[in-house]
């Protein structure tokens, strides 16, 4: 999966974008390169895009391993963008283990105007 991502300072808002083959390997190295970018923020909001992901290589114990890391911090809103049945499930399951564990504000979207509504309200609130 080529994963890229733009951090946007002046919005707080990192952009992920996913495309191809959608596997934990690469979710993995893609939180790696997150957390080791200087200008990363873990307080800023993310939105992630996987509506460019032709195929999905994820098991419920990818996405276990994947909820118990934390990249971004619990207050942060992170919207993810789907378009498929498969991940909106996948999704959901990753939103409802971090809200076990704490985070405050995932939540999943099959719109990105409405992904963007969410993530920005909470900026112009705050």
């Amino acid at each position: 999966m080529p994963a890229f991502y733009k951090i946007d300072g002046a919005h707080k808002l990192v952009l992920s974008t996913a495309s191809g083959v959608f596997t934990l390997a690469d979710a993995l190295a893609h939180h790696e390169q997150l957390l080791k970018d200087p200008d990363f923020d873990p307080r800023y909001s993310q939105l992630v895009d996987l509506t460019h992901s032709t195929e999905v290589e994820l098991s419920a114990e990818d996405v276990r391993i994947l909820a118990e890391r934390r990249v971004f911090w619990p207050c942060s809103r992170r919207a993810i963008l789907v378009g498929g049945d498969l991940l909106y499930g996948l999704a959901r399951m990753f939103e409802m283990l971090r809200e076990n564990a704490g985070d405050e504000g995932i939540r999943v979207f099959r719109r990105l105007d409405d992904a963007l509504d969410w993530i920005l309200d909470r900026k112009a609130a705050d």
